[in-house]
């Protein structure tokens, strides 16, 4: 029975070398090929002939978001599945519009990856079921709620948001996504107005709690409720 190749883009080489040859030992399945950085996976693509990439979203020289949606113009039959130690509820709807068919977390249990494979080769989407229902809550929000919706961001604009939250001034900012200072204002304006926030100190304040703790929430909600 012809295996399905599957190509490895991960930067962290124990866990690619541990996933490549556990997908060795399946039956059904074989690792074709490993790559490390967007470079490298540009020659990879080219030389193994994947059905199927397991892609992390985020490498050492690039963004794999970027490079999904370059592998999918240059060779729209592979099949991309995004695999991420990011929250699903911010990165998975990124992923499927950049072109990937299906979104695992790397927490998942490796069983979960067949399943993914076999479902995007036949055509389908692989997602958890909480994020299958996160995506319809985002068609269909709930307008009581005090969670700041950070699907409402473009790619540059998380960005902004999560390097404003890892303490980087507007300079610092510039600097590492090779943009203007003024450049980076109009993203922070874009944000305060996106996810409804008052001022400067209240996005940063935002971003901050979302880096360090993972938590999204207006100040009212995160703010302590008085009793009587």
């Amino acid at each position: 029975m012809k295996k399905i190749r599957v190509l490895i883009v991960e930067d962290h080489p124990f866990f690619r070398s541990g996933l490549a040859q556990w997908l060795n030992q399946q039956e059904e399945v074989i690792c074709c090929g490993e790559a490390g950085s967007v470079a490298e996976a540009r020659l990879a693509v080219a030389a193994s002939r994947p059905e199927v990439i397991l892609m992390d979203l985020r490498l050492g020289d690039g963004e794999g978001l970027e490079l999904i949606t370059e592998v999918m113009r240059e060779h729209p039959l592979i099949r991309i599945i995004a695999l991420s130690q990011f929250d699903e509820d911010i990165y998975a709807h990124r992923a499927l519009k950049a072109g990937a068919r299906g979104y695992l977390m790397k927490s998942e249990a490796t069983e979960a990856v067949l399943t993914a494979i076999g479902t995007v080769l036949r055509g389908g989407i692989h997602l958890s079921p909480r994020m299958a229902a996160r995506l319809l809550q985002n068609i269909f929000p709930d307008p009581a709620s005090r969670t700041l919706d950070l699907a409402k961001l473009t790619d540059r604009e998380l960005q902004v948001f999560q390097l404003l939250g890892g303490g980087l001034s507007t300079v610092e900012i510039g600097r590492h996504l090779k943009i203007s200072p003024k450049t980076v204002e109009t993203y922070r304006e874009h944000l305060k107005d996106k996810l409804g926030l008052a001022d400067a100190p209240a996005l940063l304040r935002a971003a901050t709690l979302w880096v360090e703790s993972g938590r999204l929430e207006t100040e009212d909600a995160a703010a302590p409720r008085l009793k009587g």
